[in-house]
């Protein structure tokens, strides 16, 4: 029989791991086409022909996408909240905190997308960022698999792989959330300063590489 405590964890745990899962959807599926549509319709040339830059229009393609994945994140929270609490669970800080944690994994996300948006079609775009963010949420996984192959050129492309690719790892208390287990300020503050300098260098990629993009 299963208790009114551990039914609980598991709605959080099910509940957190949903609103990851389909707000990475939201962002690859809704992402991948934000910049290329704009070239296949040839809309780009009407909005690069008035005062504004590349820069800022990767940047309002970004930004737009945040905010759809911030009201789906918003809405599912809400409802996910509900269920914990007419179920005699508590929505504590921490539950909170996996939550923001989790909105700053798919704004990674999202850069992802805008990133792969900006040189490749739609289906190529998908498959790359569905990659990462599978890979993401494996990279610890590899640096411990590379061990296997020490000495080898597959341990350097393993390690290399380890520190390219967004830790996404870093964003998942879920397992805190659930089994109430504090996490140190420490650890939030360092989260929150990675997940935000990666979300800036995918940025500046993205405009250098569509900077360079020709439109003749």
């Amino acid at each position: 029989t299963v208790t009114i405590g551990q039914r609980t964890k598991i709605i959080k745990d099910v509940g957190l791991a949903s609103i990851s899962l389909f707000g990475a959807l939201i962002a690859i599926f809704v992402g991948i086409g934000l910049v290329y549509k704009e070239l296949d319709k040839r809309t780009i040339y009407t909005i690069v022909s008035k005062p504004v830059t590349r820069f800022q229009f990767l940047l309002g393609k970004y930004l737009g996408l945040v905010f759809t994945i911030f009201v789906e994140v918003a809405a599912m929270s809400l409802i996910f909240c509900l269920i914990v609490f007419f179920q005699g669970g508590s929505v504590d800080l921490l539950l909170l905190e996996a939550i923001a944690l989790t909105f700053l994994e798919l704004m990674i996300v999202c850069a992802v997308a805008i990133l792969f948006s900006s040189f490749t079609t739609p289906i190529l775009s998908g498959m790359f960022t569905l990659g990462v963010y599978i890979i993401g949420h494996l990279t610890y996984d590899l640096y411990e698999f590379s061990s296997t192959f020490r000495g080898t050129v597959l341990e350097k492309v393993l390690k290399i792989l380890y520190y390219v690719f967004p830790n996404l790892d870093n964003f998942n208390i879920r397992g805190n959330a659930v089994h109430g287990l504090p996490v140190s300020g420490d650890f939030l503050l360092f989260s929150i300063t990675y997940g935000l300098l990666y979300i800036i260098l995918l940025f500046v990629i993205s405009s250098l590489i569509f900077g360079k993009k020709d439109f003749k």
